[in-house]
Parts: structure tokens; sequence; C-alpha cells
């Protein structure tokens, strides 16, 4: 690529969608995204948190994979033996979906009508076909991972992790099979975990039912919201202060309809300002009458089949669904007067993620792990700051996680998933648990063995993923250098599913921590806010935003709004501007180059240095900004502060660079000196160079594109150095801290004029007569050295330096330097009806005290303060401020006009 593109020039406009394939397949074929186990470089690594292979990229994944890339990319520059690794999870209850619903439609079957090993053949089928689309997509966003190390959770060797994890964590006794309380989806039949239950506001009631007393006295009234539970009750609750119902603690009640005798208990969970104040206990259908059930050793009574209809436990209600149960129940307390009154009520429901349907707390006999002992090192590794997490806030949030944990489900009534070594003997019940499997019955020997049914659930092989990706249980030289890995990438919603998890297994059977650092981003939301889904047809598709705008503003646009921890509100209108900026940078990179056709590229390439006599003003103001934003950047990426980085590479590029930069030199560029031409020639060859190294983590298509076609670079952008004051120090040191504040005040000066032109409407093709009123010697002298600048840039007539003189019927700007002020005064007699100027100043400064009354009335509001975006307060803030300044402007112009 690089003899290739090196003679030609760039195209008239970019085309993010010509060169970001292009490029991408060259760096591809070249193995830049390889990490080598053996290589003597520090190691850096991340674990790419693995999508569902059912999955297409959407933007929290664009958001996710934004960051890692530009982590990896830029480490990778900065000369670290960089890994990322990819990888597809099986995403056992998402698959199986999938592919039951094709094999439906196709050949009008159920899995069950199919069988077993064959239905589960027409999964891998799937995978094949359609398992790497996802891999496709996050290549069009540029993640350079290290596709040689793609892994997917059913690979042999993460089978084989699974099964000694398993088989270990059983032999200590921290697997086991047992009864609990679990989540469970009817349609699908299974448990499922907390992370696959989307809770929804739902319109229900709160219904007041009497439970007559044992003794006949009379009724005690229940308030629930879920009146067709009532058939599992055992028992009803009360607060042991609650002075209305202290006499009546102990005695019994009849569940209404099936009379089954219940007794009274006392619990301070109960909320006596809540309904009646009594609550039914259903220990078997509700999580938390689960732990009062265990507190008091109540019955356990559960009246659901797998299917979430009423079972034998339901008497004459047997068969019928949930929904139904529920009608037909408050038909008939109503009919026996026991129904006292509903009330309307919200609730807070949990519906199954995968089928819709409302998920039932459900007693059910699963396979659980242990948590207790492998909790306590989880929580050490993060008080003792061996694992760090960014924002600092989420690390209490994962201690009260930990804190409160409890022993997790671990399997699944799925067919599609890494199935539960246990083996179960029809000889002697005996379970043998194996990582191979057995031909026998480790206690009887009899070969009639038939093995578990369920499989474990996703979360478990994903637990793993740190070290079975590596080769783990091996000692592969993969984990000897990259484990522990050096980050992890992840949104908030699985820090206790899936970090919490990995940390506890990596510190069980790797006795080190799964990485050093859990940094942690927000969710992305559309402009008001709201949480992006295909339901609320509020959700963006990032490839499309990709063929529309290219991959790099869509990076861009992530990274200078990432604010840590907080969510990201995403416009197209944002990315639109960021598209622009891509063009901004092609076009100064077209005009740099049309002027270094000539350029000789120096033997000394990348540092070969100009004859320091001959470099302007100008290049030195360029070289002490490029230091600047080398510092600035630097220090921004390592205490991740992602946004301010990108924001001083925005500033750079576009305001110093393009906007100011490139005109300041176009005189020299096409002027006859030749040496002083040849001096700025080569530093615009090498701020270029260094533009597109500092901008490659964040841009890296078109940093790559531009770097191939200029005169002074490397093989390749991105395996080039990362730039930095220390080791770009020789070149640097030709910029200037005198020749920064000299042209920073040149720059002042022409804003200001173009600034009067614009507030009084005057031409841009009108040539003004300009004074600059300055005392100040030094003043003098700056402004005199850079006058034909000022002419030129700021389209003067004339330009006098010296006395401020008469100021009436003048335009006036004061701009604040070293020692004071200097004063940008434009006679405006000719060039404005003062009569009609003063007419609309007027009414701007009507209009600005209007704006500035509301915007202090809001600011003191203290509601607004508290609930408002901060970004949005501040915002206001700014805004106030500036319509201050420019109302006390404006009255001054007034002054000068009458």
């Amino acid at each position: 690529m690089s003899e290739q593109t090196s003679k030609q020039q760039l195209s008239d406009r970019y085309n993010p969608n010509e060169v970001e394939g292009r490029v991408y397949a060259w760096w591809e074929t070249n193995g830049y995204f390889k990490a080598d186990s053996r290589s003597t470089k520090p190691p850096f690594s991340i674990i790419l948190p693995p999508p569902n292979v059912t999955g297409f990229l959407h933007m929290g994944h664009a958001l996710d994979h934004t960051i890692q890339d530009l982590l990896i990319r830029w480490k990778r520059m900065n000369g670290f033996n960089a890994m990322w690794l990819p990888g597809t999870d099986h995403a056992g209850i998402a698959t199986q979906s999938v592919v039951e619903r094709e094999v439906k439609k196709a050949e009008h079957l159920t899995r069950h009508q199919l069988g077993r090993e064959k239905f589960v053949e027409k999964i891998w089928e799937w995978k094949e076909q359609y398992g790497h689309r996802i891999y496709q997509q996050m290549r069009r966003l540029g993640d350079s991972c290290d596709w040689e190390r793609a892994t997917f959770t059913l690979d042999e060797g993460v089978s084989k992790s699974v099964r000694k994890v398993f088989v270990s964590l059983y032999k200590k006794g921290w697997i086991y099979k047992g009864q609990r309380l679990i989540n469970w989806s009817g349609p699908l039949e299974t448990a499922i975990s907390d992370l696959e239950v989307e809770y929804k506001q739902v319109k229900g009631s709160l219904w007041h039912i009497n439970y007559p007393l044992e003794d006949g006295s009379g009724f005690l009234t229940v308030a629930t919201t879920r009146p067709e539970t009532l058939l599992g009750d055992s028992a009803v609750c009360v607060n042991p202060e609650d002075e209305r119902y202290k006499h009546l603690i102990g005695k019994n009640v009849f569940i209404p309809l099936i009379k089954r005798k219940v007794k009274i208990i006392a619990d301070n969970y109960v909320d006596k300002s809540f309904g009646s104040g009594v609550v039914k206990i259903t220990p078997a259908h509700d999580f938390n009458d689960y732990k009062i059930g265990k507190t008091h050793g109540l019955e356990f009574i559960n009246i659901l089949t797998k299917k979430t209809t009423l079972n034998e436990n339901a008497g004459p209600y047997q068969g019928l669904t949930v929904v139904e149960a529920r009608k037909r129940i408050l038909e008939d307390l109503k009919t026996n007067g026991l129904l006292i009154k509903e009330d309307p009520h919200v609730n807070n429901v949990g519906h199954c993620s995968r089928s819709g349907a409302v998920v039932e707390p459900f007693l059910s006999e699963q396979w659980f792990v242990k948590t207790e002992n492998l909790s306590i090192p989880a929580r050490r590794v993060v008080e003792s700051g061996t694992i760090r997490f960014e924002p600092e806030s989420w690390t209490k949030v994962y201690l009260h996680w930990m804190n409160i944990i409890e022993d997790w489900c671990i399997s699944r009534q799925l067919w599609w998933g890494h199935r539960i070594p246990a083996w179960s003997c029809a000889s002697c019940e005996h379970v043998t648990v194996s990582e191979v499997d057995p031909t026998a019955c480790e206690k009887c020997g009899s070969s009639q063995l038939s093995q578990e049914e369920d499989v474990l659930d996703t979360w478990f092989s994903s637990a793993l993923w740190p070290f079975s990706t590596m080769g783990w249980p091996e000692d592969t030289e993969t984990l000897k250098t990259f484990y522990p890995t050096s980050y992890l990438v992840t949104g908030h919603d699985i820090i206790f599913f899936w970090v919490a998890r990995m940390i506890m297994m990596g510190l069980e059977f790797k006795r080190d921590v799964p990485f050093r650092t859990v940094y942690i981003h927000g969710l992305v939301r559309d402009s008001q806010g709201k949480k992006m889904s295909k339901s609320a047809g509020n959700s963006v598709d990032p490839v499309e935003m990709i063929e529309k705008h290219g991959a790099d503003a869509l990076r861009f646009s992530f990274l200078a709004h990432l604010y840590s921890g907080k969510d990201f509100k995403f416009t197209e209108q944002r990315l639109e501007g960021y598209r622009n900026f891509m063009n901004k940078i092609w076009n100064a990179a077209r005009f740099a180059l049309s002027h270094l056709q000539d350029f000789k590229s120096p033997a000394a390439g990348i540092k070969a240095l100009p004859n320091k006599i001959q470099v302007s003003v100008f290049d030195q103001w360029i070289i002490e900004k490029l230091g600047e934003v080398e510092g600035v950047v630097e220090k921004a990426l390592e205490q991740e502060r992602f946004s301010d980085a990108a924001t001083a590479l925005y500033q750079f590029t576009w305001n110093q660079f393009c906007d100011w930069y490139i005109e300041f030199t176009k005189p020299i560029l096409s002027g006859s000196n030749k040496e002083e031409r040849e001096a700025t020639q080569l530093v615009m060859a090498q701020t270029l160079n260094r533009m597109m190294r500092l901008l490659h983590p964040f841009v890296p298509f078109i940093s790559e594109e531009i770097y191939q076609k200029l005169p002074i670079r490397g093989e390749a952008c991105i395996v080039d150095q990362y730039p930095n004051p220390r080791n770009d120090k020789e070149f640097l040191a030709l910029g200037s801290p005198q020749a920064a504040y000299e042209i920073d005040i040149v720059k002042e000066v022409i804003t200001a004029i173009r600034n009067i032109r614009g507030e009084n409407r005057i031409s841009p093709a009108e040539k003004l007569n300009v004074r600059i009123g300055v005392s100040q010697d030094d003043m003098q002298k700056i402004l005199g050295n850079n006058k034909s600048a000022l002419l030129n840039m700021a389209r003067l007539e004339n330009l006098d330096i010296g006395a401020e003189g008469n100021m009436q019927k003048c335009a006036v700007t004061p701009i604040t330097v070293k020692n004071g002020q200097i004063k940008v005064i434009i006679p405006l007699e000719g060039l404005v009806d003062f009569d009609e100027e003063i007419k609309r100043i007027n009414k701007a400064v009507e209009k600005l005290e209007r704006d500035i009354s509301l915007l202090t009335n809001k600011l003191s509001n203290e509601k607004f303060i508290a609930n408002a975006d901060e970004d949005v307060v501040a915002a206001d803030r700014v805004l106030l401020s500036q319509s201050k300044l420019q109302i006390e402007s404006l009255k001054d112009a007034l002054i000068r006009f009458k």
C-alpha cells in the first residue's frame, strides 16, 4: 500500500465507503492486528466481551468496541505487544429460540418432534451460516482484533475448561443440586437469569381480600396484587409493631375459597403503610415471600406447572393459565363477598426478554454454585485496589452486590449449550460427575448411565472467558504473556452477572485477577435520553450510520462525548458534524499535499529537522501547539478521559492546523523565498505525519489513508510510534512559547475584525481601514512584524498600529494581553446606516435582557439544578455568561453610535 499510494494524490472528496473496506483488508492481510505470545515487548491485552452469535452490531456494541479499539491501537503504537482477543457467545436461549422459529417455519416441526440430536445439528448449521456476521460488522467499525484467536464459547477448548471447572467446584462441594426459587419462562420452559428479565410498568390493581379468622370473630383484610397465588399461601403476615394487628399474631385464618388454615405471623418486612398493612405469604411464588418462608419455617406450595398453568395444588382451578385463574378467582371472591375493594396500582412486572411472557418466580430443582467462599477473595481484590473500577463510584456498587450475593442458578432447561457433565446411575441412583464421558457408574460399576438433560447457564462459560480463551487448563504461552488482561470495557448492567463472576473464577482457578482495570461506560440513548429499543422505534443501526457517514465519524462522535460512566445521547446531527470534521481533515491534507509535490523526502525521514534560522514564526507556532496537544492527549488517555483527548485533537486539527496554520503559510508556500518555503514544507510534512498518528486510534481509516500519501512516513500508521513530548522532543524543540503567544494575539486580532464585519453586516469583499490602539512597545513590535498577515487574512486596506484616537462612530473590540489591553478599532462611517443599527441593537438588547432574566431564574431554581443533566446546566451557565458580555458590548456600541 505504501509504494502504491505514495505517488497518488488524494481524491477530490473523501469517500469513506471506498476507503474503509480497502484499508481494513490491507491491515488484515499484512498481519498488523496479530499479537505475539513470545514477544519481549510489554504485554497489553483486552478480551472482547463476546456478543451473541445471533446478534447484529448495535449502538451499545459500537460504543464498547470503539473504546477498546482506541486503547488497543494506542498501546500498539506505544510499543506494546497489544492483543485484542475476539469471540462470540453461543447465547443459549437466544440462539435456540431463533433456530426453533426457523425449523417451525421451514419444516413445520417443533424441536421436540425433531429430537435433541437433530435439533442441535440444525443450530450448528445455522451458526456456521450466520455466526460470523457480527465479525464482518465489527470489521466495518475498524475493530483491530487478532482474528486468528477468535473463540466461540462452545469451541472444544472452552468446553474442556468448562468441564474442568464444573468438576472441580462439584468435588469441593461448591456446586450442588437443590430446590430454590428461580426466574421461570413458561413459553421457553426454562430458568432464566436476572439479566434476561425486562421490567415494565404495568397498570394493575391492589385487591383487598377478606381472610376469615379461625375463631369466627371476623376477617383479616389482606392487600395483594396477585390474588391467583392465594392458592399457594402458607401464612399471612403483619408488622410486629402494628398496633392494629398485635392481638392477632399467632392466631389462624382460612384462605378464601379453599378454606385451608394458615397462621398469622409477624415480620419487620411488612410495610404498615402499604395497603391494609397485611400481606399474604406465598413462599413458592414470590422472592420476598421465599425468604420469609425460610425464616419462619413455612410450607412451600407450588401451584404452577412448567408451562405456568395451574397444577393439581390449585384444586378446581387446575389447568387454567395465570390470567384465567386470576379472573375466575376474583369472580368467586366477589360472589362470596370476600373481595372488599380494588384500587388502581402500577406494578413493575418482569417479562422474559426472549418470549415476552411474564416471568414467574418458580420453585424448581436446579444446579447451583455456592458463592460464599468464592465471593470473599473477589471482594478483597477490589477493596485492596488490585482491581480498579473507572469510574470509582462503581466500586461501591460492586462491593454492595458482593455482600448480598446468593447462590447462582447455573442450569437451564435447554438443548443448546454446555450439557451438564453429570450422569445418573439407574442401578444405584448415584450421580457421577466427570470431565470425560464415563462408561460406568463410579460407585457400583453399572453401565446404566444417563446424562443430565440440562445445559449450563451461558454466564457460566462466560465467567471463564479471560483464561479459557487462552488455552487453560494448559499452561500456554498466551496465558503466560497476556493473563491477567489489562482492561475490561463493559456496561454497568453486567457488573454482577459477568464481571463479578469472572473475578471469582479467575481467582479460584488462576490464583490471579482476570483484569487490572474495569472501565464502565454508560448506555447509548436517543436524543431525548430514552433507552433505545426496536419496540420504541428509536433504535439506530450503527452499520447504517457507517454506510451513510463513515466509521471514523461514528467513532469520533462516541469518543468526543464519552464522559466517565455517563450515558451517551446519540443524535445523527452530531454525527453529521463529525463527518464534516473528516472532510475538513481530508481537504486540509489535500491542500498540504498539493504544496508538497516538489518536496523531496529527506533521508532522515521523521527525524529530519529544518534549518532553525529559516523556520517562520508560524512554523514555530504550530510546532508549539503540536507539543501542547501531544501532552494533553497523552495525559488524557492515561487517565481514561477519552473525550478530553478527542476534544483536544479536534481543536488542534480543525482550529489550529486547518483554519490558521494553512492560511498563515499560504504566502510562504507560494512565495519566492526558496529556503523559507522548504523549511515550511518540511514543518508541514512533519506536522501532518504527527497529526495522522495522533488521530489514528480515534479515526483509523482516514488517518491511515492520508498517512500513506505523505512524503514522510513509516511502513504503516497503525504500527508507527504514537507521538508524545518525550519521543518527539527534537522536533518540538523548534517550537517557541513566544511565537505561540505572538501568533495567538494575531489570531485574536483577525478574529475580532471578522466578528465586527459579521456583527455590522459588512461584506467580506469590503476592504477595511483598521486601527489597533496599543501603547506597549513590545505589542507594537509583535503586530508590526505580522502586519502582512493581518492585512492579508483580515482583508484590510490600511492598518495603523499606535494611538487609539477618536472612537465615535467606530466598532471597538478590546483584547487582553500580558501587560494590559489593546483595542481593535474600525471606523464605520459610510459602511453602516447608524439609525438602523441603533434600532437593531436596541432590539437585540431587549431580547438579551429577557434571555438573561429567564436563564437567571432557571439557574436559581434548585429543582432544575437537581434534576437536569449536568451538561444542560453547564451549557445554560455558559450561555448566561456570554449573554451578559454581549449585552455590555452592545450597550457600549450604542454610546459610540449616538
